[in-house]
Order: structure tokens, then sequence, then C-alpha cells
């Protein structure tokens, strides 16, 4: 028996975002329509009713609440899911008595996303042919093993298509900018340029004219015309790191940018077209950035439509040692390997350098190295690390108990607030739901363990 099709309208006014929604829903077997308006949506309702509609709050001329009356005259039972921003959310939960089936804050949780779905729809994953989504081929130094790097990396697959700016999450180290060139490299623009800065490493009277560009002689020091990074990234993609330490004062020229595929350089008030699609990056805690007036909600919202963290090496410990590998083979210039002890140590280690510390280690070691084996010397590692007899890695696909011990106490940290103890690990909430799942699977299967 065929399983049954459901169509699903999803109601923004921003093209990327539509399309960047809909690539995620089509990949889990649903059917997907488009309108870019409330009156578009309440003409497209007029011809052909879907089976559910997912509306934007914000929407030009008539908003998705404002429109909730007259979709309800329509059809007084089609599931509706509302997206709001965190400012919207008291009016988004008004919404759902006026109408609304339920709402999604930002920036969206692909799973938080397909359960509402499912449970506004009444139907199961089994039931839309839902399979994971079939990834493009890795860079080769691209190292993918643990389970959370992989469901981010599924995420990329899904997000990179479209054309929406995008807000890469996660600590110090852990490989922000090369989650972004994967971006890049599975995207349309793969062909045209990749541009990367920092922000917080700009001089801050040096940000505008570096981003947007400035003609001869708008400042002291401007002897020639500069085209700025936006234009030089043209047709392509640019990445800036650290976009929290951005200049308050900048943010705005930013978000205009955005909405306009118009930037201004420094000394002149002619706006000029690009191309360019945007990802960014930070270590720090944006929300909370907001809300003490650091950081432009509006920017905050437009650049952070879906959720992308970049898990800490700590909790991706699978990763750990084929990243040795790689790097060892980098840096060596000959074949070298790991002594057990060596790899033991790896292992045992915190890394709150995360991955740039596990290279700068092992690039050290190579050096110091004159045979063909890495020892626990050449790594210059902490030796207070769990004896092997105590700590047993062989099995990959049990947790490490350090990192059993670090979500447990993370959790505890958090009074039991999955969010928040997953905005502290670095990595999503799914990850630490499938995690803590693993976990009870694991003491239930263990004799009188604990973590």
């Amino acid at each position: 028996m065929p399983k049954p099709s459901y169509r699903i309208l999803i109601v923004d006014d921003e093209r990327s975002q539509r399309q960047l929604l809909g690539s995620y829903l089509q990949s889990i077997g649903y059917d997907v329509s488009e309108a870019a308006s409330a009156e578009e949506m309440l003409d497209e309702l007029d011809r052909q009713m879907p089976d559910m509609i997912l509306l934007d709050v914000r929407l030009p001329g008539l908003s998705g609440i404002e429109s909730l009356p007259s979709v309800r005259q329509r059809s007084p039972t089609v599931p509706i899911l509302l997206i709001t921003a965190y400012a919207d959310l008291k009016q988004a939960v008004a919404s759902v008595k006026a109408g609304a089936s339920d709402y999604l804050s930002k920036p969206i949780d692909l799973e938080e996303l397909r359960i509402a779905v499912e449970d506004a729809l009444h139907v199961s994953s089994d039931e839309t042919g839902r399979s994971d989504v079939k990834l493009p081929p890795l860079p080769r130094d691209f190292v993918l093993q643990s389970e959370a790097m992989r469901e981010l990396v599924q995420t990329v697959a899904i997000v990179a298509p479209s054309d929406a700016p995008l807000l890469i999450l996660g600590p110090s180290g852990a490989g922000k900018e090369g989650i972004a060139k994967l971006i890049h490299q599975w995207s349309t623009r793969h062909h045209q340029p990749f541009l990367a800065t920092n922000c917080g490493a700009m001089p801050e009277n040096l940000v505008e004219s570096e981003l947007f560009g400035h003609v001869k002689g708008a400042f002291t020091g401007a002897t020639e015309n500069r085209e700025g990074l936006f234009r030089a990234a043209s047709g392509g993609t640019l990445f800036l790191d650290e976009i929290g330490e951005l200049p308050i004062a900048l943010q705005p020229k930013l978000l205009r940018a955005l909405e306009s595929q118009q930037i201004t350089p420094v000394g002149t008030n002619k706006p000029i077209q690009i191309d360019v699609r945007l990802v960014a990056a930070t270590n720090r805690d944006l929300g909370s950035d907001v809300r003490e007036g650091r950081f432009r909600e509006d920017l905050y919202y437009r650049i952070n439509v879906i959720e992308l963290t970049v898990p800490s090496l700590a909790v991706r410990r699978d990763d750990i040692l084929p990243l040795a590998k790689y790097f060892a083979a980098q840096h060596a210039g000959r074949p070298v390997r790991l002594s057990p002890q060596s790899a033991q140590q790896l292992l045992c280690s915190e890394w709150p350098g995360n991955v740039r510390q596990l290279r700068n280690t092992i690039q050290r070691a190579c050096l110091l190295c004159r045979g063909d084996i890495i020892l626990p010397e050449h790594l210059g590692l902490s030796t207070n690390t769990p004896p092997a007899s105590v700590t047993t890695w062989s099995d990959t696909n049990r947790l490490s108990q350090v990192e059993r011990a670090t979500i447990v106490a993370t959790l505890s940290e958090c009074d039991g607030n999955r969010t928040h103890a997953a905005e502290k690990l670095g990595i999503s909430r799914r990850t630490l739901i499938t995690k803590l799942k693993q976990i009870e699977g694991e003491t239930d299967s263990s004799k009188g363990g604990n973590f």
C-alpha cells in the first residue's frame, strides 16, 4: 500500500528561508509549496488546501498572526505551525488560542520541527518515508567519525544549497571555519570565492572599510579605492568569524546588506549591488548579548534560522584518534604512528582548546619524535589520566567514561534543563538527547556501573 503524501505550505517573505525549510521537509518525505506573503497564502488556500501551513509571524503587509482568522474561515482544521522570534513569543502563545496549532521559536532545531510536524499531522516517521540525507562527497581532509558530527553534517547537507545566511555556534577551536567551508563546497556557489575574516581581529575603525570598501580620499590614508570583502566574495561565500565582536554601530549596515544585497562603501552614498552568501560564527552566547543590548536582535534572527552547533572535542571523542592520525600524516613528513599509551593519553585528555589544541599537540609531537612512533613524552600532555585498566576505549560504540561524566555533571549543573546543558556542552539538544539515551542503555546493561 503506498504511503500517504502530505503537502506543507511554507509562508515566509524571505525566499532563501523558504528554500532552506523546504529542503529539509522534502528530505524527510513531505511535498512542499511556497508563499511569500499572507495575501499570497490566502490565494493559494483558495486554489488548493494544503495538509499543513508553516507560517512566519513577521510578514510584510498582513502579518502571520493577523491572517489567522482568514485562514480559519477557509479551513477550521488545517494545522498551522507558527515560526516566531523570541521577541514575538508571547504573541505566538496568544495566537495558539486564536487558531494556530503550535509554534516554534528561532533558531529552529530540525528535530523539533520534524516532531512538531508529525504531531500536527498525526503521522509517524515511517509514514512519511523518512530516511537519512544522502551526503555529497566529503573533502579528503574532513574527519567524520562521531555521531555528533554526523548529525551536524546531515544538517549541513540540507542547508548548504540554500542562499540563506547561517550562524555556526561552538567553542573556540572546535572547527567552525571547517563547517563554513563545507557549506560553501556543497552549495551552488562552490566554483566562486570563499573568503574568511575574523571580526575580533580587525581594528574597530577599519572594520567598515574592510567589509564594505571605501573610495579614494574617504579618510586619512585612503589613497586608493578598496572594494572590500563583500565585493571580493562576489558570487561566493563570505565567512565572518566571531561576529559577536562586530561593533554595534556597524550591525545595522550589515543587516541592510543582507536584506537588500547592496552595500555602500565608505566615502560615497552610491549603493553597489552584491551577490554574496553570508556564513557567520561565534563562540559567544549571542542570545544573551541580544538581551543585554550588545547585539542587534533583528540581525541575530536574520542569520540564525537553523541551529548549527559544532560540538566540543570532549563530546566527540570518537573523532580524536582519526584527527590525530590525519594531523600526524600532515605534519610528520614521514610515516609515524601513535603508541598505545599515546593513544590512551589523547583519549583521556579534556581538550579545552578542542581541535586546534589537538592539531598543535600532534604538530609538536611530530617535531620531537625522531623515530616512527609518537610516545607520551612527545605529546607534552598532563599525565594525571586514568590508567588503561580503569577506562576501556576499544568499544567505540560506547560513550567514554569522561564523556559520560561530563554530560551528567553538566546536566546536573543546569538543573536538568537539556537546552541549557546542550548549549554549555556545545552540542545540539537533539545530540544531547541521543547521548542521554545511550547512557541510559549502557547503565541498564552494566552490573552496578555508575557515571
